[in-house]
């Protein structure tokens, strides 16, 4: 048997998510039981979403949780780069063979004919993926497009009848009509890869045995498998992890559970009951035992053992998990020294009292102004909403939403980033800024009379920011998906 090797292969595109770090601890646990490997692979083919402050919110966030790796962008190996913006050559190289070899082929679709292309098929009743036969366009047309500089992509040539069968380690045999698998883009117009060719280029080469994901990729593998097969080579093993859910069974979500991991570390969760946590998702200790850290869970695992129920993610079970792990794993001397660790260091001290200085008279005077600092979701109501904003509760609801959006696209967590999104914002919604901004005080402190709710928020960074803004719209009776549709386009229609 070759040397198992394991991968995880995050977007370095937003807040690392706890699927993420589930995706990651099985894979990891899977090595470790073989002795093998666990290589970790940055997928940045979404250049214009792709930050390095993401990038390193990833290592860090693994780190936190014990997540290690053997290879990586950050510390090297033999199968390098670990980054898929640099490894750009070997995609175009792949490429061009399947082209040569007729297994792709060069698709001059405008986005206005692949709409009518889809709503043809609507029409019709087709519940056909869009296929090689009805996208190629004549070679003369071809032409005519290509000597006109036209953009392309290239997609790969699939099946238009029958069945795609592939094996799975947890399901078994899985079956899928090749009627439902449209003729996948590999190279995008700007020449970058899509995750299917990067995907199985990558896993090829960096020699990954077995590939340990989440179940929505299994409408992907018939892709992937094609793939293989014109490439000659032989596919690792799939197994497909059942997705975390939100308590009410739908998928885990930002808008019912805070998903990001850098959350958790600074809400004050510990990584141990953390892991602990996402280790009970869906598999279950021998002894079928609560509480365990990562080292029993090495030492135990067998990926027989999980279930494919979809496991609920519930954080106030996570609470009364990391509540145990709490009482039961740390003296006081150590207690002390973990919170001194989390909020009370000099790092997360000396920038907020260059704000709070001006305001103290005496040393106790810093809790009550800074409280808001070390705290998780505010206790608010309605109320504090109705008290310190003009705002009717509709147009309330509005704007923190609207503020939220804005908030979730930042790139970049800076004070000045912050204020002319918002600033931008108010003024295309024709609200005043002072009204504009009461509300997100509120949610953000708790009050508005406190320092600039913009420094407020570099302070909190932006996990911990947003999930309040977020808190503070269910405070005020939350959105129902037609409200926030009905949102989603008229935010979409802002000149901002």
């Amino acid at each position: 048997m070759a040397k198992v090797r394991t991968r995880i292969a995050p977007s370095p595109t937003g807040d690392p998510h706890v699927g993420t770090a589930y995706i990651a601890l099985f894979n990891l646990c899977f090595a470790k039981q073989f002795d093998g490997e666990f290589i970790l692979r940055i997928e940045d083919t979404d250049q214009s979403r792709s930050t390095p402050e993401s990038e390193q919110a990833i290592y860090d966030s693994l780190r936190w949780l014990g997540l290690d790796w053997s290879e990586g962008p950050d510390i090297g190996g033999d199968f390098g780069p670990y980054r898929q913006s640099e490894r750009k050559a070997i995609y175009e190289k792949h490429c061009q063979q399947l082209l040569d070899d007729g297994h792709a082929f060069y698709c001059y679709r405008t986005s206005e004919e692949l709409d009518q292309l889809r709503a043809e098929a609507k029409e019709t009743g087709s519940l056909q993926a869009l296929k090689p036969s009805v996208l190629k366009l004549p070679e003369e047309e071809v032409a005519k497009r290509k000597a006109a500089g036209a953009p392309f992509v290239v997609r790969m040539n699939v099946p238009e009848e029958g069945e795609c069968v592939f094996s799975d380690m947890l399901r078994g045999e899985i079956t899928v009509e090749w009627s439902q698998v449209d003729a996948q883009i590999l190279l995008k117009s700007d020449g970058m890869p899509t995750y299917h060719l990067a995907n199985v280029v990558d896993d090829h080469l960096m020699e990954i045995t077995h590939v340990l994901r989440g179940e929505e990729w299994i409408n992907s593998a018939p892709k992937h498998q094609l793939l293989y097969k014109y490439f000659g080579w032989e596919m690792p093993e799939l197994c497909h992890l059942p997705l975390l859910r939100n308590p009410d069974k739908s998928k885990l979500s930002k808008r019912k559970n805070p998903t990001s991991i850098l959350y958790y570390q600074r809400m004050g969760f510990m990584p141990e009951a953390v892991i602990n946590y996402l280790g009970r998702m869906g598999w279950s200790m021998p002894d079928e035992s609560e509480k365990f850290d990562l080292q029993a869970m090495f030492d135990n695992f067998d990926i027989q053992r999980v279930s494919l129920g979809g496991p609920i993610f519930d954080v106030e079970k996570l609470k009364w998990l990391n509540g145990r792990w709490l009482r039961e794993d740390l003296t006081i001397e150590q207690l002390a020294e973990k919170l001194q660790q989390w909020a009370f260091n000099e790092a997360n001290l000396l920038p907020m009292l260059e704000h709070f200085q001006p305001r103290m008279d005496v040393y106790s005077d810093l809790a009550p102004a800074a409280g808001f600092l070390f705290s998780g979701m505010l206790p608010l109501t309605a109320e504090d909403f109705s008290k310190a904003s003009k705002l009717e509760e509709d147009k309330l609801l509005e704007v923190l939403q609207f503020a939220l959006w804005s908030l979730e696209s930042l790139r970049v967590w800076e004070k000045d980033e912050i204020f002319s999104s918002l600033k931008a914002l108010s003024g295309a919604m024709d609200v005043k800024l002072k009204d504009f901004l009461a509300p997100i005080f509120i949610s953000i402190a708790g009050t508005t009379s406190s320092i600039s709710v913009m420094d407020a928020m570099v302070l909190l960074g932006p996990d911990i920011s947003r999930a309040r803004v977020r808190h503070s719209i269910e405070v005020l009776g939350g959105l129902g998906k037609k409200k926030l549709k009905k949102l989603d386009k008229a935010y979409a229609g802002l000149s901002t």
